[in-house]
């Protein structure tokens, strides 16, 4: 098992910023400057052609970081920021550049790279809860969300399959194929999906069919208007993880 190392430490408005590597993997953890042990840990996925310290990204995590006290983590996916891009991955990425100059579905390019990254990706966040939970100000016991679109939701619904530590999550804006079903059908975690109504590549049927495959009990819909490339703030809900994470202690108490 590779050692967690934190390389820089930067604090600015109230929240403690830590650059990490955990073997191969660069990530970044965001905390409040006085930590209360075992508040939540959010893990927080980048889109695809995106990385762990995307704008809208890092602008989310602070806020969850000021506004509720959380920690918030992000990780690069194989290939995407700090990490070297493999051949493989490149044909992928040339041929869905392609399909969409050329206004072709993504769908058969998107499934086998999405997938691989979903193989790879999935143990490479599990390992990363491992080291967390390894931290003082973190611990075992904290609980655990997740939150990301398009690729981050592809991965981020494998991880809740089979982790049993992610105890909500916010997915949206995804490809839908049947390895992403098939993961679906085995979350039953509360979630929240973000479904664009406007979305040239990503039709509404297919928001419908991934969110009626989820078997969580409670589940909530959100669309909007427009895209995925861009979530309007009013729709990301800042309160629902301490909604459930609140709840969820009060019954296990």
């Amino acid at each position: 098992m590779h050692s967690l190392h934190f390389a820089a430490h930067v604090a600015s408005q109230d929240v403690l910023e830590r650059s990490f590597t955990l073997g191969e993997i660069p990530g970044v953890l965001w905390s409040p400057l006085s930590p209360v042990p075992g508040v939540p840990l959010l893990l927080m996925g980048h889109g695809g052609g995106l990385h762990k310290r995307a704008p809208g990204l890092v602008s989310r995590a602070r806020a969850m970081v000021i506004e509720q006290g959380f920690h918030v983590a992000a990780i690069d996916a194989p290939g995407h920021g700090e990490r070297p891009r493999s051949a493989q991955d490149q044909r992928w990425v040339d041929s869905m550049m392609q399909a969409r100059a050329a206004g072709e579905s993504l769908a058969p390019s998107i499934a086998a790279y999405n997938g691989s990254l979903v193989e790879r990706t999935v143990p490479e966040w599990r390992a990363t809860i491992d080291a967390f939970q390894e931290l003082p100000d973190i611990g075992r016991e904290a609980p655990i969300g997740y939150q990301g679109m398009t690729l981050a939701t592809a991965i981020g619904i494998s991880l809740a399959a089979v982790d049993e530590r992610i105890r909500a999550a916010i997915f949206g804006g995804v490809f839908v194929y049947d390895a992403v079903l098939a993961a679906a059908r085995q979350v039953t975690i509360p979630i929240e999906f973000l479904m664009p109504l406007d979305d040239a590549e990503i039709d509404r049927a297919s928001g419908l069919k991934v969110f009626d495959a989820f078997a969580s009990v409670e589940k909530t819909l959100l669309a909007f208007p427009g895209s995925h490339f861009r979530v309007p703030a009013a729709q990301l809900d800042t309160r629902f993880f301490a909604r459930h994470f609140n709840r969820v202690d009060a019954v296990a108490g």
